[in-house]
Formats: C-alpha cells, sequence, structure tokens
C-alpha cells in the first residue's frame, strides 16, 4: 500500500487494517435519520465518512435510517442528499434500513428460535424501573422465559397488528446484571401503527435502532462504521447481534461530536425553534444547519475546511463559530465579485462635471482573471452618510470640508461646502473632481488617506439587506437553567429595508459570491425578485466578534 499521510487517530486504524491485509478495500457509510435538517455536526460526520473512503481509495454509502415513521418525511430525505452533494461528495450507493425490513425480520425471528429473544408484555416505564441502576443489577422481565414457540407465535401476532402500541415489545435476552445498562434486554421491535414514506402501510412493527443500525451495516459489509461518541455504550450490543446472527462483521468506531458555541446541535430544538417560529424555517441564515449556512453564502469549501480545522478527537469540546466565520473569510476573500453598495446614503454633487464618464473596474483584485466590470461616474452619487464628518478624528480617513479624498475605482474629489436642512443634518455635499486623478491613471499629484465606496444616483438599484448575529446570547445555550430558548438574541436579525446598489447587482445569481466594498461578504438570497432583490450578510471582512 502507497504510504498515506493520516491526520487522525480514524484514519490511523484505517491504514494499518489495510496494511494488515484485513480488507481490500474500505467501505464507510453515512446513515442519518430523515428526521430533520442537516447541520454541522452531520457535516463533520460527512467529512469524515467520505473522505476517509476518498482518501484511502474505498467508497461511502449513503443509508436513510428510516426506522421511525413518525417522524420522517421525504422532504428531508431531499434535503439530505442535497447538502452532501453540495458539500463535494458522491456516494457509491443510496440505501434505507427500511430496504432491510423483511432481513431484519428474519433475523429477528433467527434470535428468537435460539432463544436469544423473547416477546416481553412490561410497559416502557416497567421496563425502564425493572432495568436497575448503574450501580444495582436489574430484573429479569417475568416473561423472559417463554418458549421458543409462544414467542414466535406472539411475534408473528405482532406483525399481524394483533396488539395495541405499547403491548408488546421484542427484546433481546442478554445480561439483565450487565454494567452496560444497555446490555439489560434491548429491545428490538417496538409496535408502530404509522404510515412509512416508503414501506406504506405494510409493516405496524418497526426495528429499533440497535438492531437495525448493526445489521445494515452487516448487510452493506460495512468496514469501518464511524459514529460520534454518544454511541460508545451501543458498540456491546452492536457487537454481541452480529455474533449471535453470525453475519458480516462490521466494526464500530467513535469520534468527538463537532460542536459550535453560540447555537444549538439538537435536532429537537431545531424543530422547536422552527414550528415555534423564533427562525424562519430550517434554512434560516442563523440556523447552524447545512442549509441555513448555505442560504446565507458560507461555501463547502469553507465548511469542509473547519471541519478539517476543528478535527477528529476522543473528547467533546466546543468549537468557535468565529473559525468558520475566518475560514469562510478566507475563501470567499479569493472568489468573491466585489461590488460597491451604501446603506445609509448621503448626497454627493460632483459640481464639476459635465458629462457621465465610463470606468472600467476590477471584478476581484486576488482572481488575476477576474476581469473588470463598467461602473458609470455620474455628477450626483450617494456615499455612506458615516463617511462624512465636521469634526475631522485622527486616524479615521473620511470626506470632511476642504479635505481631498479618493473614490474607489474613481478619482479624487474636494469636498468644498455642505447643505443642511432646519435640523442642521447634512442633505447635500458639494464637491469637485480632479480630472487628472483617474485611479489606475493618477498623474495629480495629489496626496490622499482613505478610500470611498460610491454608487451613481442615478443608476443605482434599491435592495434589502439582512445582515445576521449570533442565534443565542450565550455560549452553550443547553447547559443553561431553564428553556433554552430563553437565551435567544432578539437582535440577531437586522434588515436594512433599502440600500443603493451599483447595477452590475441587478444580474446577480446564487452562483454569485460578493464583497461589498468596506461591508462584508454577502450572498443573494433565494427569496430574492427581479423587483425586491435581497442580500445575506454572509460574514464581515474582520472577526468583530471578539472585540
Amino acid at each position: 500500500m502507497e504510504e498515506i499521510k493520516t491526520s487522525n487517530f480514524i484514519e490511523e486504524i484505517v491504514e494499518q487494517d489495510l496494511k494488515n491485509g484485513k480488507y481490500d478495500t474500505i467501505l464507510t457509510r453515512f446513515p442519518p435519520e430523515p428526521n430533520g435538517y442537516l447541520h454541522m455536526g452531520h457535516a463533520a460526520s460527512i467529512c469524515l465518512n467520505f473522505g476517509v473512503a476518498e482518501k484511502f481509495g474505498g467508497k461511502t454509502n449513503l443509508r436513510f435510517d428510516d426506522t421511525n415513521p413518525v417522524t420522517e418525511d421525504t422532504e428531508y430525505v431531499e434535503s439530505i442528499q442535497q447538502d452532501v452533494q453540495w458539500l463535494g461528495f458522491k456516494w457509491a450507493n443510496v440505501f434505507y434500513a427500511s430496504d432491510y425490513f423483511d432481513t431484519l425480520y428474519a433475523y429477528a425471528i433467527q434470535l428468537i428460535k435460539q432463544g436469544d429473544a423473547y416477546v416481553c408484555d412490561l410497559t416502557a416505564d416497567e421496563i425502564a424501573a425493572q432495568k436497575g441502576t448503574p450501580t444495582e443489577a436489574g430484573k429479569n422481565s417475568p416473561y423472559r422465559d417463554r418458549s421458543v414457540a409462544e414467542n414466535l407465535e406472539l411475534f408473528t401476532k405482532m406483525k399481524e397488528g394483533a396488539f395495541k402500541e405499547g403491548e408488546k415489545t421484542l427484546r433481546a435476552k442478554i445480561n439483565m446484571s450487565s454494567s452496560n445498562m444497555l446490555m439489560r434486554d434491548p429491545l428490538l421491535y417496538r409496535i408502530k401503527f404509522a404510515h412509512h414514506h416508503r414501506t406504506g402501510d405494510k409493516w405496524c412493527i418497526y426495528p429499533m435502532y440497535d438492531f437495525a443500525h448493526g445489521q445494515s451495516d452487516s448487510i452493506e459489509k460495512i468496514t469501518h462504521s464511524i459514529c460520534t461518541l454518544e454511541f460508545v455504550p451501543h458498540r456491546e450490543v452492536y457487537d454481541w447481534l452480529i455474533a449471535k446472527l453470525g453475519i458480516y462483521p462490521s466494526k464500530q468506531y467513535e469520534f468527538a461530536r463537532v460542536n459550535v458555541n453560540y447555537t444549538v446541535m439538537s435536532k429537537r430544538k431545531l424543530l422547536q425553534l422552527v414550528n415555534e417560529q423564533h427562525v424562519n424555517g430550517w434554512d434560516d441564515p442563523r440556523m447552524p444547519t447545512i442549509s441555513g449556512m448555505r442560504r446565507r453564502g458560507i461555501t463547502a469549501t469553507a465548511i469542509r475546511q473547519f471541519c478539517e480545522k476543528a478535527g477528529i478527537a476522543k473528547r467533546e469540546k466546543i468549537n468557535e463559530f468565529s473559525l468558520l466565520e475566518f475560514c469562510t473569510r478566507e475563501d470567499l476573500n479569493k472568489i468573491s465579485l466585489r461590488r460597491m453598495v451604501v446603506f445609509n446614503p448621503v448626497k454627493v454633487i460632483i459640481t464639476n462635471l459635465e458629462n457621465e464618464l465610463l470606468l472600467d473596474i476590477e471584478n476581484n483584485p486576488e482572481d488575476e482573471n477576474g476581469g473588470t466590470r463598467a461602473v458609470t461616474f455620474t455628477k450626483e452619487i450617494f456615499i455612506e452618510r458615516d463617511d462624512f464628518v465636521e469634526t475631522p478624528q485622527k486616524k479615521i480617513f473620511k470626506m470632511e470640508v476642504g479635505k481631498a479624498i479618493r473614490l474607489k475605482g474613481a478619482f479624487i474629489v474636494t469636498c468644498n461646502e455642505v447643505m443642511k436642512d432646519a435640523s442642521g443634518n447634512v442633505i447635500e455635499i458639494h464637491c469637485t473632481y480632479h480630472a487628472d486623478s483617474q485611479s489606475g491613471k493618477d498623474t495629480s499629484g495629489i496626496k490622499v488617506q482613505g478610500t470611498l465606496h460610491w454608487v451613481s444616483a442615478a443608476y443605482a438599484i434599491p435592495v434589502e439587506i439582512r445582515e445576521y448575529d449570533r442565534l443565542f446570547k450565550v455560549e452553550n445555550p443547553s447547559d443553561e437553567e431553564g428553556d433554552f430558548k430563553d437565551y435567544i438574541n432578539e437582535n440577531s436579525l437586522h434588515v436594512i429595508p433599502k440600500a443603493f446598489a451599483e447595477p452590475a447587482l441587478q444580474s446577480a445569481t446564487l452562483e454569485h459570491h460578493f464583497q461589498f466594498l468596506r461591508k462584508g461578504y454577502f450572498y443573494l438570497d433565494k427569496d430574492s425578485t427581479s423587483s425586491n432583490i435581497i442580500f445575506n450578510k454572509t460574514v464581515g471582512l474582520k472577526d468583530n466578534w471578539s472585540k
């Protein structure tokens, strides 16, 4: 095997297995439950499962763990596929746990016949009460010693719908004294009268996670089943069932889930935020979902880079959201088209400009093949109101009366006077431009400090700007007292209903990322129309959060 540089302990395991000849080819899987949209934690798992397979010449299956028909939907299946593809990965096969329902049922019959499973009449509360504690053994179910014949008959009746939900379950017969609570006769099947998004009403019994997961891995001959740390206790059940069934010995490995501060990563909590309308859907740009970040303008490259920098570890930790922002800035700086947008305008009149001038301004100084765009310099322009000061400040380079300053991609202008309304507010600024100071062709000899962005008053188009902050006011809302929703940041969305943009933004599409000069990085929102153009702020030019 060719020497490959490993970057985490999972890759080291895979490399060693291949070197030892344990496998010819590795096969991993990404097995989400289609009960919600994928988030950053899933992104790390996707990058790991697909990435390690790619690195060592293997393949990855996408498998939907659709064993709970009550919470699952084809909407989630479609969104998951879109997210995986958008992140830049290709699966070898798409499978569903429901593909294996007949096989899993046959496995259950095998366990019953071997005396390794039994039908139990205890309720969920009664089962929990008899489980014991980590230091005290549990009690055997009074139904644990039913005969094989009786268990087969009852399990068949469960399948045929003869019993109510919760009236009976199928449990593995393992060890009620095990130090691992999950080994104390775990549930294998429960009754659930619910329409399944793929199998319809064929089944009224559904396998539990512990019975479906390992067996699905085995059926697909997964070599490395990579899970997060909460599944460490499940590994013993995973191995026990595979051994009892005598099927392909897939192996489970665990890594620490990737968490991010100032948000929540629980699908249940994210669903609450959506259902209670604290956010505008699963893809709200404040959400930690992959679709939300895509809508915000965070790139797939940035997410993959973040996952790599966050690393694969054996201990849980909280990663800084600012690390994701850093990765995003690094990528967007290379690919973003530069544009000028004025958020809070004040009019500037160039008193000595007689005719409009057509200028060529570069699209991206970081891209030598980025080209230029035509921008019209007109007698009346807008600049940011905050870019004019009446009282000069040290090391703050803005427009002021009697001072020269450069307009981006255009000319040096000198401010001569300002016009005010009755309340003393500046309503108009009069300047003269220096015709020999055009950017790239400057022969004026005038030295200036500071460059301002601007737009033509005649040609500017109105756009809506949505600026985002952290969704929560505390680093880890799930660890705080009370309801996590009490810590929602009420100022996480700020809307500027009418900013003025250069006309080139009229043709913006979801294929483009933009840097609005001196403002940050922005991305066209999917709800935009030709008459209502909306941009989401992806990230600022600098990390202001730490300040």
